[in-house]
């Protein structure tokens, strides 16, 4: 995720980064400019089109059009940002939930011991996990859970989330069996792993729904015959002008439809993703803070 200061207005206009939008649509840029210009010296030279009314009504049916394809841009740039900042509240809620079952759990077993060893462990694990679950990587670093799992059965594991969730009610039931916690100190920590299976639910809803297909394919249609339109109206009008015009028109359209795409998903890699390999590691330092493990490297947020 970028990091910036949102006070800073000039320095934003000649900063350019790698998910710019304008880099990555600069060949399509150059290619719109090119094919703008052969549409205007060939009614500007050949045809001689004037700006009769022809061209007038022409001009206002795009104008039309163009508030119709802005309002789907609206919808599409709002939807995408609310799947974002749904899977920011559910990586914040994790943050908590973390907390909440760390401090339980120094509470329950204030002394060193096996149990609290591997519980402690496997909390730690749980945020990473999640992270490349997400993520589609296949098996976390296998030097955290050689202790816990052997190599064959990280390698087979499918869901490693649900795996480590799995194997800390497991360790919850058998401490009760045990008598080393009750009925009612066993009802107190399942309330936190009931909410990690709850924070990987809705995780991987947003990770495997994205936009609809016919949705998302009308918009591109939408903006590519918007666009190609756009000079044969003009032309006539605003003559070799509507070069630079149609240039940044595309500009603005094909921009916002890729934001939405890249946040949409915001648990991969792209620069404007969550923040999740700095979340986990201060999800790691909250843990070690609660057990006195080792002091924080840095501020803990949510």
């Amino acid at each position: 995720m970028i990091t910036y200061n949102p006070k800073e207005w000039f320095s934003f206009i000649f900063k350019f980064h790698k998910a710019d939008t304008f880099r990555k649509l600069l060949p399509l840029l150059i290619a719109i400019g090119i094919y703008s210009a052969g549409i205007c010296y060939l009614e500007e030279e050949v045809l001689h089109l004037a700006a009769d009314s022809k061209a007038a009504k022409i001009s206002v049916m795009h104008s039309l059009l163009g508030f119709v394809i802005s309002l789907l841009l609206v919808f599409r740039t709002n939807t995408a940002y609310e799947r974002w900042w749904e899977g920011r509240k559910l990586w914040g809620a994790l943050v908590n939930c973390t907390r909440n079952l760390s401090v339980k759990v120094h509470a329950l077993f204030p002394e060193a011991s096996d149990e609290r060893s591997r519980m402690i462990k496997l909390i730690r694990l749980y945020p990473f996990a999640l992270k490349n679950h997400l993520r589609g990587v296949s098996s976390m670093n296998q030097n955290e859970l050689l202790d816990l799992y052997n190599v064959t059965e990280l390698k087979s594991a499918r869901h490693t989330p649900l795996k480590i969730s799995n194997e800390f009610y497991t360790q919850l039931i058998q401490l009760n069996r045990s008598g080393k916690i009750n009925g009612e100190q066993l009802l107190i920590l399942n309330a936190e792993c009931q909410q990690w299976l709850e924070i990987s639910g809705a995780c991987e809803r947003i990770k495997n729904t994205p936009i609809p297909f016919s949705y998302s394919v009308f918009l591109k249609k939408f903006i590519f015959f918007y666009v190609m339109t756009l000079p044969i109206a003009y032309a006539p009008v605003l003559h070799f002008y509507a070069i630079p015009i149609v240039i940044f028109i595309l500009y603005v359209l094909a921009s916002l439809e890729l934001i939405a795409e890249e946040i949409e998903d915001p648990f991969g890699h792209d620069a404007n993703d969550l923040p999740l390999d700095e979340i986990c590691k201060n999800i790691g330092h909250s843990v070690d803070l609660v057990f006195n493990l080792k002091e924080p490297q840095k501020s803990i947020q949510n």
